[in-house]
This record gives structure tokens, C-alpha cells and sequence, in this order.
């Protein structure tokens, strides 16, 4: 297995690792505002899931959470870096769950950006992303989107994605483009994107111990839980749930916010973080 990290290096030498999970049809660059701004605070990697960003697709074809979760366990084992303060955002919160769940050896803190943890019935704004799971949806969907711009696809998503759009600027909608044109040029784009989608909507049925809720319960380490209560994928209504699941958790609710927080009010999440990280610090300590 092969995947891409991106490097923030820290300002200071000796700082405790940090490492980044994003989420469906994302990459490592959505982390990069936060990666910057925690630079005094953490040495921040972040990682392409594989099929993503600049990971190429993975030999064995599995991109089920549990799959993602053995390639961010991989990457980790293979730096040396655990135990991290993990962050994951939408299908990378999930998957963040499922790692610190398992490998609590590797996880010192987590914090949880809108995880897609399960939510019956889902938003229904929601619903396209686990339609991408169904056999023959992708194919059609390449069929309707072909005769539109990328332009107005990327501003598509994005809109989805934030809370409030005209928070969205025009170089961050010009990015988005051109990462757009250059996924749907490889020839596996298509596949990961519907295998992913596939895997995440099977996480969401499985029950007992492999259930996410139940993992959850069975997370260590203290857990930072941020909601955008304008977000359009994962309700902050969830948010309530979350805080009784994790057993040390601290929540964060940004009203303004949507799917990204960490894209949107980069600062706000990194303060919510930097108090966070001094609360249990100093409990630790303690």
C-alpha cells in the first residue's frame, strides 16, 4: 500500500504529532488552513486515503472503513509517529473512531470534525452521497454531469459543504475546479469515489461490536467533538448522542458552520483545540 502525506512542520522543535483523515471525495489539502495555524502546536501530517488526493488506489480494492482505517494504522506504524492527536472529519471521523477504537496505543487525543458516525434516517441532503454506493448510480451520474462546467460542479459541492457560501472565496472555488478536472481525469476516480460510498453506507448497518456507535463507546482517549449546526451531511442533532458515547469528551457547536468546519472557521477550531489540548494536558499532569 502506497498513500500520500502532507507535512506542516511545527515552529518549535519536540512537538507532539498530529495527524489528519478527510473525508469522502477529499483530500489532505481540506486540512491545510487548521495545519497552519496549529504550527505552534503540533508537527501536523496529513493523509490522502487511498484513491484520494495524491494516493494512488488500493491493490486489494477494499475501501471500506475498516480498510481506510488499516491505511491510516499503516502509515502510522510505518512513521513511528503514535501515539498522534487524531483528527478526522465526515468519513475520516468514522474512521478515526474505528483507529482509536482498535489501536488506542497509537491515539492520544481525538478530535472529530462532523464524523459520519451512523444517523437513521440520514438528512436528505445527504442521500446523493450514499446513492454514490449503488451499482450503475456513478455511471449515470458521469452521463448527467458530462454536459456541465466543472466550474459550476465545484461551486455544487462546495455550497453543500459550508454553512454559509459567501464565506467561500473565489480562489478557494478555483482550487476546487481544478482538483475537480484532475480527479475525474484518472482513471480510477469513479470507482473509488462509489466503492468509498459503498463502504461507509455498510458501516452505518453493521451492528454489535463492529457497530461505530459501539466503538465509540469504546474510545480511551479524550475526545473533541465539533458540529456545524448549519451542516447539510451529518446533523448536529447527533451531537447530543456523541457527547454521551464518548465517555471524555468535550463538544463544540459552531452555529455559522456546515460540513468543514475546519475549512470555514479555521481559527475557531483551532482554539477549540489549543483549550482542549490544555485541559487534558493538564489533567494528565494532574
Amino acid at each position: 500500500m502506497r498513500v500520500a502525506v502532507r507535512r506542516r512542520p511545527g515552529r518549535a522543535d519536540g512537538l507532539p504529532p498530529a495527524f489528519f483523515v478527510h473525508g469522502v471525495g477529499g483530500s489532505s489539502r481540506n486540512w491545510s488552513s487548521l495545519m497552519e495555524l496549529l504550527a505552534d502546536d503540533v508537527e501536523c501530517e496529513a493523509l490522502d486515503l487511498p484513491g484520494f488526493g495524491a494516493s494512488p488506489p488500493p491493490g486489494s480494492r477494499d475501501y471500506s472503513v475498516f480498510g481506510h482505517a488499516r491505511a491510516v494504522v499503516r502509515a502510522l506504524e510505518a512513521a513511528g509517529r503514535g501515539p498522534v492527536h487524531l483528527f478526522g472529519n465526515s468519513l475520516g471521523g468514522a474512521i478515526a473512531v474505528r483507529v482509536a477504537a482498535l489501536r488506542p496505543d497509537l491515539v492520544r487525543s481525538l478530535t472529530l470534525i462532523s464524523p459520519a458516525l451512523p444517523e437513521i434516517p440520514p438528512q436528505r441532503t445527504a442521500l446523493p452521497t450514499g446513492l454514490l454506493g449503488v451499482p450503475g448510480v456513478t455511471g449515470l451520474l458521469r452521463l448527467m454531469t458530462r454536459g456541465r462546467p466543472p466550474s459550476q460542479r465545484a461551486r455544487e459541492l462546495l455550497s453543500l459543504s459550508y454553512g454559509d457560501p459567501s464565506r467561500i472565496t473565489p480562489q478557494e472555488y478555483a482550487a476546487a475546479e481544478a482538483e475537480l478536472q484532475r480527479r475525474e481525469a484518472l482513471p480510477y476516480f469513479w470507482d473509488s469515489l462509489a466503492r468509498t460510498a459503498r463502504g461507509l453506507v455498510g458501516a452505518y448497518t453493521l451492528g454489535g461490536q463492529n457497530s461505530l456507535w459501539r466503538q465509540a463507546e469504546r474510545v480511551l482517549a479524550p475526545t473533541l467533538l465539533v458540529y456545524g449546526v448549519r451542516d447539510r451531511l451529518v446533523s448536529f442533532k447527533m451531537a447530543r448522542r456523541a457527547s454521551r458515547t464518548f465517555g471524555n469528551s468535550r463538544l463544540v457547536m459552531l452555529p455559522g458552520a456546515g460540513h468543514v468546519a475546519m475549512m470555514e472557521y479555521p481559527a475557531v477550531v483551532a482554539g477549540a483545540f489549543r483549550e482542549f489540548l490544555a485541559e487534558t494536558t493538564s489533567a494528565v499532569d494532574g
